[in-house]
């Protein structure tokens, strides 16, 4: 009589196995990463042209609403540069988020079959998001060379911000991803938080015009001193950052990423059950 044996695959125990796994699946995490590059614009009729279309379509709406119509100040730098400049990290912010959010019910099939840390999933979805980035980097350096301007060395101080902008969206991907699993409900709550969020940060208009006694409550919103790191590395001194404000949403992003860690982590064996 054949004895029929259940094999059980599970991960290591223990944190420090876990981020060991990490490592480990870094071939995996890669190869999800290339894939969604792969299919992101596949059979689309402009394909990757996509990632120019939107931050440039948006820039002009906000110059002719904000610069043209309300004549909102742009601190002596032309409208659509200082806008582009915001947009870089808001669309990075913003693509990262939603991909990241959506990312263990793209891959169900992969979850519920075999063992590895799920963690690598949505770190690959945020990973697409800086070709995009890449791009409108290109993009913008060719729109402030139409304006014949300049930035200094303070420019270098960039890949800082983009950090935190980075830290923000794996965050709050974190937190929308476990919780997409579980409740659907959240697929619509994504978009709605991104499109809110673009009105209620400085992308086009200037943190200058913020009154002073709402300026703790403004910069609340952790994406406030990102955009504001990013025109002051980019623009210079007419865009002053204020370094209290940044070290405020410094500590936000923080807290936002340790905590859609350790959420992700403690829901993260549910998921091959419930996806």
């Amino acid at each position: 009589m054949n004895e029929q044996r259940e094999i059980v695959i599970r991960p290591g125990m223990g944190e420090l196995n876990y981020w060991r796994d990490l490592w480990r699946y870094r071939e995996l995490f890669l190869f999800l990463a290339w894939r969604d590059i792969l299919v992101r614009y596949k059979q689309t009729a402009i394909g990757i042209a996509w990632s120019v279309i939107r931050p440039l379509a948006t820039m002009l709406v906000f110059t002719v609403v904000f610069g043209k119509l309300a004549k909102l100040p742009s601190n002596g730098v032309p409208y659509p540069v200082m806008v582009y400049a915001a947009m870089l990290p808001w669309q990075f912010f913003a693509n990262s988020l939603a991909e990241c959010a959506s990312s263990l019910i793209d891959n169900a099939n992969l979850l519920t079959k075999v063992y590895f840390p799920r963690l690598i999933v949505p770190a690959g979805a945020v990973a697409v998001s800086l070709v995009d980035f890449a791009i409108s980097c290109a993009i913008l350096a060719g729109i402030m060379a139409w304006y014949r301007f300049v930035p200094d060395l303070r420019i270098l101080l960039l890949p800082l911000f983009l950090l935190m902008a980075l830290a923000a969206s794996f965050g709050m991907g974190l937190w929308f991803a476990a919780l997409n699993v579980k409740y659907r409900d959240f697929r619509y709550v994504v978009p709605f938080l991104v499109q809110f969020g673009l009105y209620i940060s400085p992308v086009g208009f200037s943190s200058s015009i913020v009154p002073e006694k709402w300026r703790l409550a403004y910069f609340l919103n952790p994406m406030v001193g990102v955009i504001d790191g990013f025109r002051w590395a980019i623009l210079g001194d007419r865009f002053p950052v204020q370094w209290s404000g940044l070290m405020l949403s410094g500590l936000l992003v923080l807290a936002i990423l340790a905590g859609g860690v350790l959420y992700f982590r403690r829901m993260e064996r549910t998921f091959a059950d419930v996806v």
